[in-house]
């Protein structure tokens, strides 16, 4: 009997069994809720989209790439060549950056002989260069095998006719001239090479 009454004793000593409540999801927070979700899908159904939906992240190079020969297509715009080759280094005004980057403005390699800044342009830089007056100590990488004749004409045009420069435009027909003359793989040697051109 003592062992009977130990262990109702123990039993009553017993906390009951955990359990978890049931409670429901406020009515306030399922109408914000609510109230959210209609308004995303009001906002992408209503919302006026101009760029085609093929745009995005499934354009590629071809989208970006400037267009070809004119007729059709229309001229080939130098200042978008330029934009995309030129103005990070030489700066949209074509002041260049002092003491880093030579400038296209009033630059004698740019309102001199026409040949000489479409072979730069082919071929591209290497070592001193001196421009106005100040050395500029660099390399310029060649474009001959990224742009055709027609815009390296083009380019060679925006340059020569605009950033205070008013100097001659360049044919397609003298850029083609001018790849076919020189064969050359690697960047010319600065003032050493190029000097002699512009005389």
């Amino acid at each position: 009997m003592k062992q009977m009454n130990q262990k109702n004793e123990a039993q009553r000593r017993e906390q009951p069994e955990p359990w978890e409540g049931d409670r429901p999801v406020p009515w306030l927070v399922l109408g914000v809720i609510a109230g959210l979700f209609i308004w995303s899908i009001g906002y992408i159904w209503f919302t006026h989209q101009e760029v085609p939906a093929a745009y995005g992240d499934r354009r590629t190079m071809a989208d970006f790439e400037v267009k070809g020969e004119s007729s059709s297509e229309g001229s080939i715009d130098g200042s978008k060549i330029y934009a995309t080759h030129c103005v990070a280094c030489h700066q949209a005004n074509g002041e260049g950056v002092s003491g880093v980057f030579p400038p296209l403005a009033d630059s004698e390699w740019v309102v001199g002989k026409p040949e000489v800044l479409v072979q730069i342009i082919l071929h591209g830089i290497s070592g001193e260069l001196t421009v106005n007056g100040t050395t500029y100590s660099g390399e310029m990488p060649p474009f001959g095998d990224k742009l055709k004749d027609s815009e390296v004409a083009a380019l060679a045009t925006y340059l020569r006719t605009s950033m205070g420069n008013n100097e001659s435009e360049v044919t397609t027909e003298e850029a083609a001239e001018q790849r076919s003359s020189v064969e050359r793989d690697t960047p010319w040697g600065g003032d050493e090479d190029l000097r002699p051109m512009l005389e």
